[in-house]
């Protein structure tokens, strides 16, 4: 909502500062931080700093101390720096008076209620503005509770402020109602100034010093003081209802509370562990976990270590994304039966790259919930298993709303499409798991407490329905037994599983079983659909022009020669299948007019357009004559080399690929094989890629996703759409898996 007052200060900027500052801003009457920005930048202007910077960092700190100690209406240093005063308390919802560069009675009221809204009422009574309070008017945190925000978590806040303002390290948090990143570190600091630490020496960090002052200031019904209101003040902050102040035999009640949910000793003090829990999201990392998680395959001696070590759960990863890197991140051949025969528990963990939100999308988690429901059968895992699936960076607020939640309704729909066998469980930071599991997309959450700089953990509750707590790596057994892991706290909400099935070996394909056939015509479609594919081929300038069943009925009549390439090259069928059914629901009519052109070409000396990519595996004839001479070199295939550069070349193998079928699924195996070298002397920049290792029956979903990508080409187009392709290859690859293992050959 504009405000007419923001958009004067916006003119105001921009007519005095926009050369001298190097910006200028929206005059839109909404405060943003472009706004905040440029108004930092004038004030430094003011200051005779030269180095301008969007930060109100020390510099401009010192620079007001330094010059004139505090602003009032006895001590302003100029009409503009006051209109740029006056400027922000308005961008902050307060009465700047008339942008005229007079410290006003309405300006200095205005001042006083900031400064009481800040807490500051005690420390800075009056109107004057001093160096943090003007550092704390140029940002965007709020003073007054917004957006449903706590009461006694303002209360907190401005208290805080009040207490330690005159520190040196301590700047004004908001008092807007929310705990934040900003405010868990203040209480950080805090603490370590109660310890008696010195400006400089307190850092707002969980050290051994803060630590081993915390042991001993145990709380309990009598404490009162700072401590008291600190002990308080965190509860509050961790979303638990207490009063600010004294710890009365009321706060031991919700201190028993909230020991008994983080499964702390439950003794209703404010001891270590208590204190560590509220102030950091890892706790006391001395704690022993009844779970863990690793990247190290269970042995018969690892397991009795982990036993000798309290241990009953044991985390483990479904697939390894890479073929180098950790290679027994995977559950190992045998391990889930050492883990039973020990009379262990295994919970499985789905994660790929996934280390930014670019990698979470609705296809990318339609993808990985079938990926992973493929992965877990063929371990052994039973149904009504719980699968956590990763979300490994740290995500922040917006990107879960635009990308978790979307990825995790993709595994939603693709684990209900797999018929329900596998619940769904989310690891990641607090805000991620509590934000997935109230959109209703998991039942359980494995929180990745260790990041405690994470800002889903800085300032966030334990989410509500936590399973296990992951709070430091340690090293436990010695000898062939030692083994590092991620120590767990569990919860007992999951409890992993200790039988399986009889794993699902690594067959070879075979021909398709029709009775599936029906199943996974409606499999894809539904997946298809879901990712904006209509059945018909869609209408308008999108529209292609083959329908799913002609796709789907012209790939799966090639099945006995895919089933015969698959098994020449030690290639899945789903590979062959993926690119070709993706190829040919994507052939349109602009793709039909330029084909109509290269036959122009050819055969009539008509136009420019010599070559395209065509048929049901839109390939062209240049990439067609590449992949058959990289496979006769390779004695893949047995023929002729033909010449690339050469039109008469071109158009012979552009007509094979436009209207043989059956040549076109021939040719689109042999595509992958080139992409296995990086596509030599093709024309995708850059000049060649990466050599993957030879074709195989257990390639990692990542050099799975390189194939397919490697098809299409490169560049973000090609990512993107490998990235929805993943979810096909896994569809194709849940019938072909089933149908092999029902042959057992």
């Amino acid at each position: 909502m504009a405000d007419e007052m923001v958009r004067q200060a916006q003119v105001f900027i921009n007519r005095t500062y926009g050369s001298r500052i190097g910006m200028t801003v929206e005059e839109n009457g909404q405060t943003g931080w472009p706004t905040m920005y440029a108004l930092t930048r004038a004030l430094q202007y003011e200051l005779g700093i030269t180095n301008l910077s969007n930060s109100f960092g020390p510099a401009t700190l010192a620079a007001i101390a330094e010059k004139y100690g505090k602003i009032d209406a006895s001590n302003v240093p100029s009409a503009d720096f006051c209109r740029i005063l006056q400027s922000a308390l308005y961008c902050k919802g307060y009465d700047g008076g008339a942008i005229d560069g007079t410290y006003s009675a309405r300006v200095q009221q205005s001042v006083a209620e900031l400064n009481a809204d800040m807490g500051l009422s005690a420390v800075y009574p009056g109107s004057a503005l001093w160096p943090k309070v003007i550092k704390g008017l140029f940002n965007m945190d709020a003073y007054v509770t917004v957006s449903g925000g706590s009461s006694a978590v303002r209360s907190v806040q401005q208290w805080l402020n009040g207490k330690y303002v005159l520190r040196k390290d301590f700047y004004i948090i908001p008092c807007d109602g929310h705990h934040s990143r900003d405010v868990a570190k203040s209480m950080l600091f805090a603490v370590q100034y109660e310890l008696g630490m010195a400006d400089g020496v307190a850092n707002g960090v969980f050290g051994p010093g803060t630590q081993s002052g915390l042991k001993s200031h145990t709380l309990s019904v009598g404490s009162s003081g700072n401590w008291a209101r600190l002990f308080t003040g965190a509860m509050i902050l961790n979303q638990r209802s207490v009063a600010f102040g004294n710890f009365t035999s009321a706060v031991s009640t919700a201190v028993q509370s909230f020991q008994s949910f983080a499964k702390l000793p439950v003794t209703g003090k404010g001891d270590f562990s208590t204190w560590a829990s509220l102030l950091v999201s890892y706790g006391d990392q001395s704690r022993n976990g009844e779970a863990c998680d690793g990247v190290t395959k269970i042995t018969d001696a690892r397991a009795a270590a982990l036993k000798a070590a309290g241990v009953k759960y044991i985390g483990r990863y479904l697939t390894n994304p890479s073929a180098t890197s950790l290679p027994e991140k995977a559950i190992q051949p045998g391990e889930l039966a050492t883990i039973a025969a020990n009379g262990l528990r295994c919970f499985p963990i789905y994660q790929t790259y996934g280390r930014d939100a670019d990698g979470f999308n609705y296809a990318a988690g339609r993808a990985a919930g079938q990926a992973a429901a493929n992965a877990a059968l063929d371990h052994g895992f039973k149904s009504g298993t719980r699968i956590f699936f990763a979300v490994d960076f740290d995500a922040l607020d917006h990107e879960v709303t635009s990308n978790v939640l979307p990825h995790f309704k993709g595994i939603v729909d693709a684990l209900a499409a797999d018929g329900g066998r596998f619940g769904i469980g989310v690891y990641g930071p607090r805000n991620v798991c509590t934000r997935v599991g109230e959109a209703g997309h998991s039942t359980a959450s494995f929180v990745s407490d260790m990041s405690s700089g994470f800002s889903g953990n800085f300032g966030y509750p334990l989410p509500a329905d936590w399973a296990y707590d992951q709070i430091v790596t340690r090293t436990v057994g010695s000898g062939t037994g030692s083994i590092e892991i991620d120590v767990n706290i569990a919860s007992g909400r999951d409890t992993g599983q200790g039988s399986f099935n009889a794993p699902r070996p690594p067959r070879p394909d075979v021909g398709f079983d029709g009775s599936f056939l029906n199943a996974l015509h409606e499999d894809l479609s539904r997946y298809m659909r879901s990712i904006g594919f209509e059945d018909d081929g869609g209408t308008g300038t999108d529209a292609r022009l083959f329908t799913h069943t002609q796709c789907f009925e012209t790939i799966m009549s090639h099945d006995a020669q895919t089933t015969q390439l698959s098994r020449a090259y030690n290639m899945r069928k789903a590979l062959i299948q993926t690119s070709a059914y993706w190829e040919m629901r994507h052939y349109d009519l602009i793709d039909q007019g330029v084909d109509h052109q290269v036959a122009s070409y050819h055969l009539n000396g008509v136009g420019i357009v010599k070559d395209s990519s065509t048929g049901i595996g839109q390939i062209s004839g240049e990439v067609g004559i590449r992949a058959w001479n990289h496979c006769i070199d390779k004695g893949f295939v047995t023929g002729t080399r033909t010449d690339p550069t050469k039109d008469a070349d071109i158009w012979a193998m552009w007509q094979k690929v436009n209207k043989d079928n059956a040549f076109t699924m021939r040719t689109v195996p042999l595509i992958h094989l080139w992409g296995v070298s990086g596509k030599p002397g093709g024309k995708n920049p850059p000049a060649g890629e990466t050599t993957l290792r030879a074709m195989s029956l257990n390639y990692t979903e990542g050099e799975i996703f390189e194939i397919i990508r490697r098809y299409q080409g490169w560049g973000d187009q090609a990512e993107a759409d490998a990235a929805k392709r993943m979810g096909l290859y896994h569809i194709f690859e849940k019938y072909n898996n089933l149908v092999r293992q029902l042959a057992g050959g």
